[in-house]
């Protein structure tokens, strides 16, 4: 199958890249930098410039595409990023795949997204869950938590640097996972 990997420089997005290429996926990325993304090319993947925001360079990295994996998004912190990347951005996407005829779609999300819908990305999350759900789109929903990854930066290294570590005012448990386990299911 000739897949479309959105995100494929991120922490998910690059282990999707490399198992859909493990199972003899031909894997095109959407890259905004083609330079930082020269490790994924090295694997086997197609690079092709291009920006959530440019409907023309998501028609052009669509061309010939069977299926999409949507692991792109913003960073959580900047709220304006967060709405046109992962709202004006996805519109654009979907509105491309279905000018180019790509209806398999996989999109990554939050877990428990429509249960936290004062955070914004959050909020975007569950509404482009339930946009793709009531659409035309042979779609599947990946509903991730935590990335263990993201421990040693998120906790240890800012410990070990005596640095704030930001955390919640009640105890609240948060479920990780590795994201080669998350990309198996893309």
């Amino acid at each position: 199958m000739r897949v479309l990997v959105l995100g494929g420089t991120g922490t998910l997005g690059r282990q999707i890249a490399k198992q859909a290429l493990d199972a003899g996926h031909t894997v095109r990325c959407m890259v905004r930098a083609p330079r930082k993304a020269s490790f994924l090319q090295e694997w086997g993947c197609e690079l092709t410039r291009g920006n959530l925001l440019d409907p023309d360079s998501l028609a052009y990295a669509l061309e010939d595409q069977e299926a999409v994996i949507d692991a792109a998004t913003a960073r959580a912190t900047d709220s304006e990023s967060v709405y046109r990347i992962d709202w004006d951005g996805k519109l654009n996407l979907y509105n491309q795949c279905r000018a180019k005829g790509v209806r398999r779609i996989v999109f990554t999300s939050l877990l428990e997204a429509e249960r936290f819908r004062s955070v914004p990305l959050m909020d975007i999350k569950h509404c482009t869950e339930q946009m793709l759900l009531e659409g035309d789109f042979d779609v599947t929903i990946l509903r991730t938590c935590a990335f263990m990854q993201g421990v040693i930066g998120q906790f240890a290294i800012p410990v070990l640097e005596s640095q704030t570590v930001w955390v919640s005012g009640s105890s609240t448990p948060i479920a990780y996972m590795n994201t080669q386990d998350v990309a198996r299911f893309a």
